[in-house]
């Protein structure tokens, strides 16, 4: 009978006894790194432009041309586990421009000539600081594979940026961009030993232009007038290194 009674009593034991031993190892500390780095890449801007007219006159048809910009950045890591939180702070030259059909006026004749086409090319220097959460699905050394996402804030250089108006009915045309703008990155990135790839999609998430300014070139008088918001998404391509 006491036998029974004493192993009844181990038995009731042992579960909490693993318990204790399994809660140990949850509550034991992750182990937290940091990496810094570099990379440079290049890109490719897709510009947005919504409730665009002149004159009050909705232009439609618009037909985007990629140009290729490019960018270099510093970065820091700090990982957890599978984790990490990465800042980040780089310089970028993004070109893009727009292409479309100058609006008519009604009393020409219904397919009397080809509508005359004009363009808006627009190269934005730009300080872009994104704040990345990302997170390591395949983590093997020396080889491992994340994706990521976050805000990236950005700071338009206004004075380096140039945006030019081809073959406008006006001149002197000036858009004044607004110089703080946010977007939103996503992206992925793979990694061998210390150099990685890596590629991404940033939405703009705010109106870029504060205003736009013209005249006729006859007169002098205020021309008709230009309007539109303008956002940019932006695909890119870097390699870097950790060092």
């Amino acid at each position: 009978m006491r036998t029974t009674i004493l192993l009844l009593c181990l038995l009731l034991a042992l579960p909490t006894t693993l318990y204790t031993q399994t809660g140990k190892e949850e509550t034991k500390p992750q182990t937290v790194t940091t990496n810094f780095g570099a990379k440079a890449g290049f890109t490719a801007a897709l510009s947005l432009l919504q409730d665009f007219n002149i004159g009050g006159m909705p232009i439609e048809q618009v037909q985007n041309d990629y140009k290729v910009g490019y960018f270099a950045s510093f970065f820091m890591r700090v990982n957890f586990d599978r984790h990490f939180i990465q800042p980040e702070v780089s310089y970028n030259v993004n070109q893009c421009g727009v292409t479309f059909n100058k609006p008519q006026t009604d009393d020409l004749p219904i397919g009397s000539a080809t509508p005359p086409k004009a363009s808006i090319n627009a190269k934005i220097h730009s300080i872009d600081i994104p704040i990345i959460y990302g997170y390591n699905f395949i983590k093997t050394d020396p080889y491992a594979m994340s994706v990521f996402g976050g805000p990236k804030f950005r700071y338009l250089w206004r004075h380096k940026s140039q945006i030019t108006f081809v073959n406008f009915d006006q001149q002197d045309i000036n858009e004044k961009l607004r110089p703080f703008n946010v977007s939103f990155t996503m992206g992925v990135a793979v990694t061998i030993s210390r150099i990685f790839f890596d590629f991404r999609y940033d939405i703009g998430l705010l109106n870029m232009s504060k205003s736009i300014t013209a005249r006729r070139a006859s007169d002098g008088t205020k021309g008709d007038e230009i309007n539109y918001r303008r956002r940019d998404n932006v695909l890119s391509f870097s390699l870097g290194v950790f060092f």
